[in-house]
């Protein structure tokens, strides 16, 4: 194995996801329907009639809501698993033949 060792980051990553799923799923949907509805009403006007336009705008802004949110879990759970990996010492060393080669 090498030195930088991608186990922490990726359980990082994993946990992100979890925590997301758990904490952040609805709340990501709200406000993602909701800047999809402002934007609906921004091109539409606004009562935001029932058009398949103004849904699909809805429906984007609820994806993208989804996944910047579900990213930035993933992306903060990897740079913390990788950081708890360096920090208590989970990358391994140098393999020992290398070291060997090297005082040879």
């Amino acid at each position: 194995m090498t030195k930088n060792s991608k186990v922490p980051a990726l359980v990082g990553a994993g946990v992100g996801l979890a925590l997301f799923l758990a904490v952040a799923l609805l709340p990501a949907l709200l406000y993602g329907g909701y800047a999809g509805v402002m934007l609906a009403g921004g091109i539409f006007g606004t009562p935001v009639t029932a058009s398949f336009a103004a849904r699909a705008l809805i429906v984007f802004g609820m994806v993208l809501g989804v996944t910047a949110v579900g990213s930035l879990f993933a992306v903060a759970g990897a740079a913390a698993g990788a950081a708890i990996g360096a920090i208590i010492g989970l990358t391994p060393a140098a393999p020992k033949k290398a070291a060997e080669k090297a005082k040879a």
